[in-house]
């Protein structure tokens, strides 16, 4: 499902909460999706019972410094692929820079980042910093790290293309 607005999205969480589900966050550009995306999903999703995903907007990926010809894919069809893994539950675009916004408003059981993050880590100003994991670990919830599969990144594969050209 993918959220229209962050009330929405704050409904079915509450929804979910209600049934004593685990709700799983996590979020990032997922502009190519590869084998490297999917595998960390997937274990995102065996955190709990739900999995939110929070994704950049397009305008919020070049604000990232991602690359000039970047988000590659547009947002609304980046919401769709991830809308259908089965492993997706709900699919919510943010159009700020950070999701802070919508962590604060959903307080998931789980916060998920890649290993490139730290979760001990709680000084923001800090590049490592997983954003929303104070607040998170406020309201009871635990913060998480997955190892990147090696050898798979969307900025790897979009070098990749441009030298073969």
């Amino acid at each position: 499902m993918i959220a229209k607005s962050l009330d929405e999205l704050e409904n079915w969480v509450t929804q979910w909460k209600s049934e004593k589900k685990r709700v799983v966050f996590t979020n990032g550009v997922f502009d190519i999706l590869h084998a490297g995306h999917v595998d960390y999903l997937q274990k995102s999703k065996a955190l709990g019972d739900v999995l939110v995903v929070g994704m950049n907007d397009d305008a919020s990926v070049r604000s990232l410094h991602k690359g000039p010809e970047r988000p590659i894919n547009p947002q609304e069809a980046r919401a769709f692929v991830l809308d259908a893994l089965k492993c997706v539950d709900a699919v919510i675009i943010f159009s700020d820079y950070t999701p802070l916004a919508v962590i604060k408003a959903t307080l998931p059981d789980v916060l998920v980042k890649g290993g490139d993050y730290d979760p001990e880590i709680s000084d923001p100003s800090n590049k490592q910093f997983i954003v929303g994991s104070n607040e998170v670990r406020r309201h009871g919830g635990v913060v998480r790290t997955i190892p990147l599969v090696d050898g798979f990144s969307t900025t790897g594969l979009v070098n990749k293309l441009k030298n073969q050209s």
